[in-house]
């Protein structure tokens, strides 16, 4: 099903007002807007502006649509505009086939995994409209001011073949590595990301990770079964933080985490964020 292009005033207006109203992701607000306009080429996705008040949302898959962003100003707020706004998603939602909306992520491109419990009138909004909470996620928060160092590791790994290698713009094979082992969506991530590192021996891929996937996160990452104990996880998950480090951040965040005891023994990182996830039929 074909759509009308979304206009560029659409996406000015939402980067003026994401920058506004986003107020716990305020550095990546505006990045946030171009990101979900730069989906993979076969998603299908909206923005629908007004002029306090901002929605984009999406297509899973199958008949499953998605809230990707809402933001009303905060001048504007309490007058019933976020109420309209998703309203005006859930009926273009509908046009596309949807039989479900989410407030959720929609892999590989999204801006959070659900709705951050810190914006509280998002998660009444929701609840208020209808959508039930199914699932909580939750990101990390790494501090780039701690030893980020693996002089010694990349020594022992190099005694035992292994080679670390910042991937410059030829990543198909490290796409391919990833879409074979874990799915698309993180193969997307992975050639997409603002930097990637994989590990190597003898030719074959046996770890990758990415940051800038997402505007200021760290992540996806993952190691080969054959890999594992090898320490290579680590390494890739330091290099990876060091360069957001030496993009300007102070922290980062790890996104929609699995393996907690990982990242805090690896890096020092601290569970910080946490996102419900809502969803509401609409046949």
């Amino acid at each position: 099903m074909s759509q009308p292009p979304v206009r560029a005033a659409d996406l000015t207006q939402a980067r003026e007002v994401a920058a506004a109203a986003l107020t716990l992701d305020a550095p990546q607000a505006a990045a946030l807007v171009g990101y979900l306009s730069r989906p993979p080429a076969e998603r299908r996705w909206t923005a629908l502006a007004t002029d306090d008040g901002v929605v984009l949302a999406s297509m899973g898959q199958g008949d499953t649509g998605h809230v990707d962003l809402l933001a009303v100003h905060p001048s504007a707020q309490g007058r019933g505009q976020g109420r309209s706004l998703v309203r005006a998603a859930e009926e273009w939602l509908r046009a596309q086939g949807a039989r479900q909306a989410r407030f959720a992520g929609n892999p590989p491109c999204y801006a959070w995994p659900g709705i951050d419990v810190r914006y509280t009138a998002a998660a009444c909004l929701a609840e208020n409209l209808g959508y039930e909470r199914y699932q909580v996620a939750w990101n990390m928060t790494a501090d780039l001011g701690a030893d980020l160092s693996v002089t010694a590791d990349l020594a022992r790994l190099e005694q035992a073949g292994v080679r670390v290698v910042a991937a410059g713009a030829e990543r198909e094979p490290v796409a391919a590595f990833v879409r074979e082992h874990w799915n698309d969506n993180w193969a997307w991530e992975a050639a997409n990301a603002s930097g990637l590192h994989y590990a190597e021996r003898d030719g074959q891929i046996l770890g990758f990770a990415a940051w800038g996937a997402r505007p200021g996160w760290f992540g996806p990452t993952g190691t080969a079964p054959q890999a594992r104990g090898l320490g290579v996880g680590r390494v890739l998950l330091r290099r990876c933080l060091a360069d957001l480090r030496a993009s300007g951040q102070d922290d980062a965040e790890i996104g929609w985490v699995g393996p907690l005891r990982f990242y805090s023994r690896a890096v020092g990182a601290r569970v910080e964020r946490v996102f419900w996830l809502y969803r509401r039929e609409l046949a």
